[in-house]
Order: C-alpha cells, then structure tokens, then sequence
C-alpha cells in the first residue's frame, strides 16, 4: 500500500483516532482482516464475524507489528474506529485508487472470471507493473483489499468483481472506478439467486455503465446478452470472439493432443499464433478477453501471443493437471463449478483423454434454483455423449440427478455410480484406477472434492506436477 498517516486515514474514512500517540505515523504495509497475516506497517481491519470478532485479535495485531486497527469500537491499543469497517475499507480503497491514477480493468461474468482475470495479469504485467485479484477475492470486502496492495509503482490495477443481485457490481465499481470493463459471459451461475438470465445480464451489465466516455466496453461477441450491452454504455466498444464480427477473434481453433487450445489471434494490429499451457478450448474466449484488453492497452499482436502461450494457472484447483509416477493424470477442478463451467471441463477431459480411459468425479451445482434438475440431468448425459469412460457422482440428491442423466443417455450401469461422499468416491478410485486413466474433479465449492483430488495423489506419494 502508498504510505498514508493515521490522521490521513481518519480523515478518509471519517473516523475518530483512538490511543494513538503519534497521528503523523505512517501505514506502509498491507490492510488484512487476519491477525495472523499481519507485517510491519500494516492496518488491521477488525472484522466481526459469524464465529470470530476481529477486534478480538487487536493487541495481537499491533504486537505483531500493525501500526494501528480499524475498528467499529476503541480496543486499547491504537484505533481508528468508524462506525462501519466495511464501508471504512471500501472508502480508503477508493482514495488510493485515485490518488494512485492506475489505469484499472475490471472484469465480470458468470463462468472464467479467475482465469480470465490471471491471463490477463500474466499478459499486462510484461508490460507495466501489475496489481491483480489473488484468487477470486471479488466481493466487497476482496476488492478493496486487493486495490490497496497497490503502489506508486503500479500502472495496471485487474479486479475480478463478483455479484449476487442487482446493485453489487455498481457498489464495486463505486469503490474502484474502472476504465476498461470486460464482460465473459451470461451464463447459469447463481441462477436460483437472480431469477433467469436477463437478471444476471441486467446485474453484469452495471459494470459496462459505470465506464467514462474514454474508457473501453471490451464484450463478448459469441453471448447475445452480452453483445446486447453495447446499448449501456458511452463507453468505446471491442467486441471479442470467433464470430466474424469480431475486432479480436480466434481462427482455426484446435486441440493439441494433451487437450491444450491453439489459435490463430487476429487484433486489430495483426495476427499471432497461440498455443496454451491451460488446458480445455473454453480457454479459447477467455485468452481472445484478455487479448482484447492487452490490444486496448497498446501490446502489439505478437506480444500478447507469446504472453497468452507462456501464461499458466495462477490460482489453485482450477483445471490443475497433476501426472503420478504410475501415468494416472487427475485433473483437480475443484475450486467451483455451474452448468458451462461443468461441460467445458468435461469436454476437456474428453480431449485429454483420446486413447486412455477418462473418470468424471462429479459433484452438486449449487445455486441453481428450480433449474437444478434439469442441468444436473444435462450434465450427467453430457458425459455419456462425450464419452467419458466412468461417471462418478459423488453426494446427495444432486448427485443422484447426474448419475441418472448419464445412466438414462446411455443405459450405462456399472459405467455410472452414485457414492455418497468424498471418502467413498476415494475408496472406489483407488481399487479401480489403472496407469494411463485421467480424473476430472469437480464440483462446487461447498462440496469439497478438492480432497478427492489431494487423496489420490497423497496415495502414490510424491508426483511430477505439470
């Protein structure tokens, strides 16, 4: 974070200092809402809590070497208190923001967010110095702690924003304006919270709203409901995808024999050839996004294709290929899953898997309303169209919907089981595993079959990641 004084920080946030001997002392160091994350220098939010009330941990904080706390009451040790600590945060990230004069990017959608957001880190960052979201820390308390990590240094701000309903995104975009916005997709995420697609498009579309007429709407060709955004912004429009029309598009897509896309991008400055580390054509649209917004930003074709082919997974679980020293390949993509999310994973492990036998642990979609049966079902089948040697869905009243789509496609049988939980999809792999196999896992967050994945590879002891 830039050096601000605690009186400064009052200021900002229209708190009152509390114990604090000397005002003119500086934060330097980063704001965290974990005491256990603390360095000098820092700010620490107090945060309170479903189990654990921040302020709990302040003189810990400061022993630790926080130079203050941001609390909602005075705690014995130096405050600023406020009345709100989230409102507080989100006050100081937007004066920083602004003070600093980064061009920022701020990118939204139902599926590809956090890959997206980290390829278009990898390629912006060989550029300029770079500041983006760790992990998908988008909502309203991530957002603003990712902008104040960022410096005097700092030229390119990438915030992934997130939302549940109709306001969040402009709440966000309220806190750290952006100049280029960039809208993936419409798709099936959080569903059962919005209400139907058009609700999502009306609550992703508030990010193209929020851009000054010199900024950039950077949207997605392929999406009608995302092409149709055009109309909601004064901003400059850059249409990506592979549709014709596009001003970045990809032509000849393929898939290498490992299941990695290559293209031909064409931008307005030129055209390169691509070939991906990550694995999976979804891939594809996300690496045209951040394509679109490397060209807005004045990286020559070349550039951003020699970036996109040497960019990787920055953030965990998310279609992590892993290979044992017995040939067994698990693909953890545990981290989250929705019905595009799903079938783009299935379709790469289909790709991956040409010529050996392929394993979908499958889990429940959450969030998905009175439409979950019907894209569970979808799921379930898909694999059979695909292929897939064994479906594996592991869980409740979801997971039986995915075993019974796939059975119902394919009158699979034994080629499709319905386990009850992560230890007994465990179990089932272990005593029917073969070197060669690939394993997809996924599933929601809330489910948990990242373990799946780590126990199959804590099983054959140490492995050669990819």
């Amino acid at each position: 974070m830039i050096a601000l004084s605690l009186a400064e920080i009052a200021s900002v946030v229209g708190g009152q200092t509390h114990d604090i001997p000397d005002p003119s002392a500086q934060v330097h160091g980063p704001v965290v809402i974990d005491s256990r994350q603390v360095k000098d220098g820092s700010l620490f939010a107090a945060f309170v809590g479903e189990r654990v009330d921040g302020h709990d941990y302040a003189d810990q904080a400061v022993r630790a070497g926080a130079v203050a706390v941001l609390a909602q009451r005075p705690v014995g040790v130096p405050a600023i208190v406020v009345e709100d600590v989230q409102t507080a945060l989100g006050a100081l990230a937007r004066h920083v923001v602004r003070r600093l004069g980064a061009t920022l990017v701020a990118l939204t959608g139902s599926a590809g967010k956090t890959s997206t957001k980290d390829l278009i880190a990898q390629v912006l960052r060989r550029k300029a110095p770079t500041v983006f979201t760790p992990g998908s820390l988008n909502n309203e308390i991530g957002l603003p702690l990712t902008a104040l990590t960022a410096t005097e240094e700092t030229k390119f701000l990438v915030l992934e924003m997130g939302a549940r309903g109709i306001g969040h995104i402009s709440y966000l975009t309220d806190l750290t304006p952006p100049k280029i916005g960039l809208v993936l997709n419409v798709g099936s995420a959080h569903i059962g919270e919005f209400g139907g697609r058009e609700q999502i498009a009306q609550a992703k579309g508030e990010l193209v709203e929020a851009l000054p007429a010199e900024g950039a709407a950077i949207l997605n060709a392929d999406d009608p409901l995302v092409r149709a955004m055009a109309s909601r912004t004064k901003a400059k429009v850059i249409l990506f995808g592979e549709s014709g029309e596009a001003d970045v598009r990809a032509e000849n897509v393929r898939l290498t024999d490992s299941g990695q896309p290559a293209f031909m991008l064409h931008t307005p400055s030129g055209a390169s050839e691509v070939t991906m580390r990550l694995y999976g054509e979804h891939h594809v649209s996300n690496a045209l996004a951040a394509a679109a917004v490397a060209h807005e930003l004045g990286m020559s074709a070349t550039e951003i294709a020699t970036a996109l082919s040497e960019a990787g997974s920055l953030s965990r679980w998310r279609m992590e290929v892993t290979e044992r020293p017995d040939g067994v390949t698990i693909v953890n993509d545990a981290y989250n899953a929705n019905p595009e999310s799903m079938r783009a994973a299935l379709r790469a492990l289909a790709a991956m898997g040409k010529g050996r036998r392929t394993w979908a642990v499958l889990g429940k979609m959450a969030e998905l309303g009175d439409e979950a049966l019907a894209e569970h079902d979808a799921v379930g089948r898909l694999a059979v169209r695909l292929n897939v040697g064994k479906l594996v869905a592991v869980g409740g009243r979801e997971a039986s919907w995915l075993q019974l789509g796939a059975y119902n496609e394919g009158s699979w049988g034994e080629e499709s089981v319905h386990v009850s939980d992560a230890q007994a999809a465990v179990d089932l792999l272990r005593s029917e595993l073969r070197p060669g196999d690939v394993v997809l896992v996924k599933a929601s967050r809330s489910v948990g079959l990242e373990s799946v994945a780590q126990a199959l590879l804590d099983a054959e002891g140490e492995v050669a990641a990819r």
